[in-house]
């Protein structure tokens, strides 16, 4: 069984016992957060259900494992001949995810 979820303006395929890393979240680690934007659900016996535009009364457990940041990503800007140069760094927060069940 699978579920294409999404959260954080991502679309997430996903089975139980999946860990995915999706944008933060509010949730403190070791507890349990729901996601009820499911788009797709798949099951071997019975085909695929594709919501309009969600599926009803389908929802995805996950344990949240971490919060974290990215790897740094270098933003450098210039211009050509005019003395202009910005050096940025950013590092994405995240939030790793284990799926734990699928409900549908």
């Amino acid at each position: 069984m699978y579920a294409v979820v999404a959260t954080g303006g991502k679309q997430y395929k996903v089975s139980e016992g999946d860990v995915i890393y999706v944008e933060k979240l509010d949730a403190e680690v070791d507890s349990t957060v729901e996601l009820d934007k499911v788009l797709v659900v798949g099951k071997d016996d019975a085909g695929v259900v594709i919501g309009k535009p969600v599926v009803e009364g389908a929802k995805v457990s996950a344990k949240v494992l971490a919060q974290g940041k990215a790897k740094k990503v270098i933003v450098f800007k210039y211009k050509a001949k005019k003395d202009y140069r910005k050096k940025q760094g950013h590092r994405q927060p995240y939030t790793k995810l284990q799926i734990e069940k699928i409900d549908a």
